[in-house]
């Protein structure tokens, strides 16, 4: 076991529940997702040793041969990068969450492909809030249509909402952009009567204390637990 591993992993869940403290919510509201692109089986399967248990992966054929590899372990696997309509049906098979749904059409091939698997598949909204051009996502003003719209489809259960704010040095800058998202996914609670719709994915290593402080459920660290990508 790699010990540097390890004490960066205990770091990231002291900082979690820190941060749940400072808020008075409960650490445990918070889940850890260790954002595992380019990393790999060996080194998820020492972080599972380590006490991890959900892994963000960005990219289907790198995620397949790592999900083959572990599939002996206990392993929630999510997907967390830009997923292309044509793709949906191998994100159904392989990911228990879909963090970046971001259109209609993405919405309903992933509903007909869960359905051809006999699955409800659990999903995200991804909001671009900060209406960057290179971000994907759907605009805030869209968000209540596709969550409406989502939310009817037989296949998809919808659990709450994502972002990915603007890059900043300073991790309060990001503050306004995850209240934002806050507001948003407690409007849409009171609209959809959902009681399964309460996640917030956002916050990555550069600010997912200042994330947890607005709310986030789902913190998506890479960086600060597996060091800089290669």
């Amino acid at each position: 076991m790699d010990n540097q591993l390890r004490e960066s992993i205990e770091q990231v869940k002291r900082r979690i529940r820190e941060a749940a403290a400072r808020n008075g919510r409960d650490p445990e509201t918070v889940r850890l997702v260790a954002a595992s692109k380019t990393v790999p089986s060996l080194c998820i399967q020492e972080a599972l040793d380590a006490g991890v248990d959900i892994f963000g992966e960005n990219y289907i054929q790198e995620a397949r041969g790592k999900i083959e590899t572990l599939k002996d372990r206990s392993v929630s696997w999510h997907f967390i990068g830009h997923l292309q309509s044509n793709k949906a049906k191998y994100a159904v098979r392989l990911f228990e969450l879909i963090h970046t749904v971001d259109s209609i059409k993405l919405a309903l091939e992933l509903n007909r492909q869960a359905g051809k698997e006999g699955k409800v598949q659990e999903v995200l909204i991804q909001v671009n809030i900060s209406e960057e051009a290179t971000k994907s996502g759907t605009s805030p003003d869209e968000a209540h249509n596709l969550a409406t719209a989502v939310s009817g489809m037989k296949h998809l259960r919808l659990k709450g909402l994502m972002t990915m704010p603007p890059f900043f040095d300073q991790p309060e800058r990001a503050r306004p952009f995850f209240a934002a998202l806050r507001q948003i996914r407690d409007r849409l609670q009171e609209d959809l009567k959902s009681e399964t719709f309460h996640e917030l994915s956002m916050g990555m290593t550069g600010d997912f204390e200042v994330a947890i402080e607005e709310g986030a459920t789902l913190v998506r660290i890479g960086t600060a637990i597996f060091g800089q990508r290669q």
